[in-house]
């Protein structure tokens, strides 16, 4: 695996995320089964050259725009899913959560200034300190809607920064991440926006404001560590292109939907592969039912393979891409795909031992990833009366 930072480019980054996805995956049975995050895997997926993905190509990165990036860090994560689906989907957040402060590389002159220096300090630290980025949005009785943030930031006494109080919920990758990305109401001009905390060597006790209160128990997606927390007056720092919520963080809708469907597409392939050598062993015991039901599935694997192709695509010749209609089809197959293979390959699909079950478990996640079902089809329906009226 080549390791060199100076060396790597697209290419030699995918050829090493494959040799770790496979060594991910001797040891799958074993992955499966745990409940949290280990730090050598994301050591390792540093040394791939992972991170270059997400620091910008003019800073020593490999990010050159989403229109010719976003191929490369979908296929990324597509094939790390093949080995631990918790970890690439955790993996996933960095490029989800920096697309805002990659894609805008100019601003309104007012930000300028501190926007051009905010994104360095943030680049320098993802390419020579390794830091990794996640993100903290979702609240309860928000319905997944990150603009309707009842968590308020306030000025703190230096004016330097903000100072966040409110209950967050989904941080995926607790523990693991540098810095998370969250939002909140700026009091000062009570306005939604987006800040991010520097969660480094942060105790989780209350006594630095940050108090964990609800730890992730491991059902779906086992081991992302998406743990509940709360925050009394913790120190943030403000996205420094202020007051344009919206406009602000759209790449980042863009992105995360595209990373979130890359990884259950990933799934759906590799159970595709373990279940289709499952159906090969035994096929002259399949009944009736199980010869339906696996035409099925292969037709509707071969759907999320159109749609996942059909969005990249989308992306990359498109400035408004429908990534949303992707991501909801992709769930909704895949879904379907894997309680079908469930029942063809049998009851053996939820022993310990077989993947099969905790696939099955896994993509139920994009579904209620940002957005979750109700506000995908409310997006997708005001998109649906913007172009016919």
């Amino acid at each position: 695996m080549n390791t060199s930072t100076s060396s790597i480019n697209s290419e030699i980054l995918l050829q090493n995320i494959q040799v770790l996805s496979d060594e991910f995956a001797k040891d799958r049975v074993k992955r499966q089964l745990r409940r949290n995050l280990h730090e050598e895997d994301f050591e390792k997926i540093r040394a791939t050259g992972f991170l270059l993905l997400t620091v910008p190509k003019e800073m020593g990165g490999i990010y050159d725009g989403l229109k010719k990036t976003i191929r490369p860090i979908c296929t990324a994560l597509k094939i790390l899913a093949h080995g631990d689906s918790s970890v690439a989907l955790v993996s996933s957040m960095q490029s989800a959560v920096l697309a805002n402060w990659l894609e805008h590389k100019s601003v309104p002159k007012e930000y300028e200034s501190e926007w051009n220096l905010q994104r360095k300090e943030i680049f320098d630290g993802v390419l020579h300190h390794g830091h990794r980025w996640g993100t903290i949005t979702s609240e309860p009785g928000s319905g997944g809607d990150i603009a309707k943030t009842k968590a308020i930031a306030t000025k703190s006494a230096d004016n330097k920064g903000y100072l966040l109080s409110g209950q967050k919920h989904f941080g995926s990758g607790s523990g693991i991440t540098s810095f998370m990305v969250t939002t909140a109401i700026a009091e000062e001009d009570n306005l939604v926006d987006t800040f991010f905390l520097d969660m480094r060597n942060v105790p989780w006790d209350g006594t630095k404001g940050v108090q964990l209160i609800a730890e992730w128990d491991g059902h779906g997606m086992t081991a992302t560590q998406s743990h509940g927390m709360m925050f009394d007056k913790f120190p943030v720092q403000r996205m420094a292109w202020k007051n344009d919520f919206s406009v602000a963080t759209k790449p980042g809708g863009i992105m995360g939907a595209a990373v979130f469907t890359a990884v259950i597409s990933g799934i759906i392939q590799i159970a595709l592969q373990t279940a289709r050598a499952s159906i090969i062993k035994n096929i002259d015991q399949l009944r009736p039912y199980d010869k339906v039901e696996w035409t099925k599935i292969e037709n509707d694997c071969w759907l999320v393979e159109q749609a996942y192709e059909g969005m990249l695509k989308d992306i990359e010749n498109n400035n408004d891409p429908q990534v949303g209609k992707a991501k909801l089809a992709v769930a909704e197959l895949a879904d379907s795909i894997m309680t079908r293979i469930c029942r063809v390959v049998g009851g053996g699909s939820f022993a310990r031992k077989s993947p099969l079950g905790f696939w099955a478990q896994d993509v139920k996640a994009l579904g209620f990833l940002r957005p979750p079902w109700p506000l995908a089809y409310d997006q997708l329906w005001d998109q649906f009366i913007k172009n016919n009226s």
